[in-house]
């Protein structure tokens, strides 16, 4: 089982991903912690070709579960994978998820990828995950549309969840 976890910024999708893993017994492969390096430099901006060669490194051979939107490797993930889950949730979830997320990582201070911080000066940078959650929600919605509707992805088993109660139970329905 090849399965993408795909959605809006904040939607939990390395969160489901990373217990979808677990629960199925696949490879977890986290696009955020390819992507981004030191100085929250972007490979998939910076090096399309190296982000796209690290990514088809991770995901070779069977059983793996990623996440992530990146348009850079999109095709080549979606033609390997079996399964598409998309957290379709609405704006209001999404954007208390990603203030909370945000909020959070300025407090703690954690590390995420490569070192890299939250900063809550960076909170009204149009490219912020807060703003960009508001501002891509409703295109990104429309895209996913288009996208599962088009006959190149009908490949897919698409599992398109509308509330985060639905998340729970994926797990279940994918390994039945």
């Amino acid at each position: 089982m090849r399965i993408v976890v795909v959605g809006t910024s904040g939607s939990g999708k390395s969160t489901l991903a990373r217990g979808l893993g677990k629960a199925l017994g696949l490879r977890f492969v986290e696009l955020d912690a390819i992507n981004w390096q030191p100085g929250w430099r972007a490979l998939d901006q910076e090096d399309k070709t190296e982000f796209r060669r690290r990514v088809a490194e991770a995901t070779a051979g069977d059983g793996w579960v990623s996440d992530g939107n990146y348009g850079t490797v999109r095709d080549d993930l979606w033609a390997r994978a079996t399964h598409l889950v998309w957290l379709d949730y609405e704006r209001g979830v999404i954007m208390r998820r990603v203030i909370t997320r945000s909020v959070i990582r300025a407090i703690d201070g954690k590390a995420l990828w490569s070192g890299n911080r939250e900063d809550w000066r960076t909170w009204l940078d149009a490219d912020h995950p807060m703003r960009w959650a508001w501002s891509t929600w409703k295109l990104r919605r429309e895209r996913y549309e288009a996208l599962v509707a088009d006959p190149t992805n009908s490949h897919l088993t698409v599992l398109r969840l509308r509330h985060p109660r639905e998340a729970s139970r994926v797990a279940g329905r994918l390994a039945a």
